[in-house]
């Protein structure tokens, strides 16, 4: 199995890299996103540039990051961790369309006859998804790290931090596409996976923490934010990145999400791999 599943994986990452458009659109796309959403939510810009006697505007501005934000130093910093999930969601959403193009030209057919298990035609696309997701993901945090204003690492960040941050975001990817192509299995048209992919994405996001804190929502909305994968892996994020050193009350935070996020990787991994074991078939 694991022959073929790598196989089937280097195909789809052959597909993407020979599609140049593709590749700039994914490198490009997320620096777009993190400049409009950064600028757009910022809520330090709710505070007018105006003088008045008395008051440092600048020092309002940073008691907003400090009690609403976490102690990030701007906002990119504390948006960067909700800037990788949405790449990662956004990635991830696709996952199955090559199931479903390959279903049209009558190229899973083919696959289906081949002496592969079922299971590695599901987690190519899936490992191909991750690996481009998380390609996305390193390029967007470089650039953060260079654009005026933008993402501050704490002084005590370190590369077991890193590893950290990359390590949720791996999961929430893995969870994500497995979810997706999971669901495209038995789809047959593409325009029927496009109009699921915009049914689901834009909820996961905004109802998350990857904007803005979940103690600015709603009381429903907060109950609904607080078991989005994406508020799990951005918190996660954000606790590396912002503070550097983990303390004991954060340390149970981290342990939390994280097994959150590998409790929901595996769930729709063993989905996707049921999936594909009774539901793909040649037609």
């Amino acid at each position: 199995m694991l022959a073929g599943t790598m196989a089937l994986t280097v195909r789809e990452l052959k597909k993407w890299i020979r599609t140049p458009p593709l590749v700039f659109t994914a490198l490009f796309q997320p620096l777009v996103w993190l400049a409009l959403f950064g600028n757009a939510f910022n809520p330090t810009n709710l505070v007018p540039n105006i003088s008045i006697p008395g008051v440092n505007l600048d020092t309002i501005r940073q008691s907003i990051l400090t009690q609403t934000f976490g102690g990030a130093p701007n906002y990119i910093t504390y948006l960067t961790g909700g800037i990788l999930c949405l790449i990662l969601l956004f990635n991830a959403a696709f996952s199955g369309m090559s199931i479903v193009f390959d279903r049209r030209f009558s190229i899973l057919n083919a696959l289906l006859a081949a002496p592969i298990p079922r299971t590695s035609i599901f987690l190519s696309r899936v490992l191909s998804s991750v690996v481009k997701g998380m390609i996305q993901a390193v390029v967007i945090f470089g650039l953060a790290l260079v654009i005026p204003n933008g993402l501050r690492l704490a002084p005590g960040f370190s590369g077991l931090d890193l590893l950290g941050v990359f390590s949720v975001m791996f999961l929430l990817a893995f969870g994500f596409a497995s979810m997706f192509t999971a669901i495209s299995i038995r789809i047959a048209k593409w325009e029927t996976l496009i109009a699921v992919v915009n049914l689901l994405n834009l909820p996961l996001l905004f109802a998350s923490s990857a904007l803005l804190p979940i103690s600015s929502m709603p009381d429903w909305l907060q109950m609904v934010a607080k078991v989005n994968p994406i508020s799990r892996a951005a918190e996660t994020a954000r606790i590396f990145i912002v503070q550097g050193s983990i303390n004991a009350t954060d340390m149970s935070t981290v342990v939390f999400d994280v097994s959150f996020l590998v409790g929901f990787a595996l769930l729709f991994t063993i989905v996707g791999v049921l999936a594909s074991r009774l539901a793909l078939r040649a037609e």
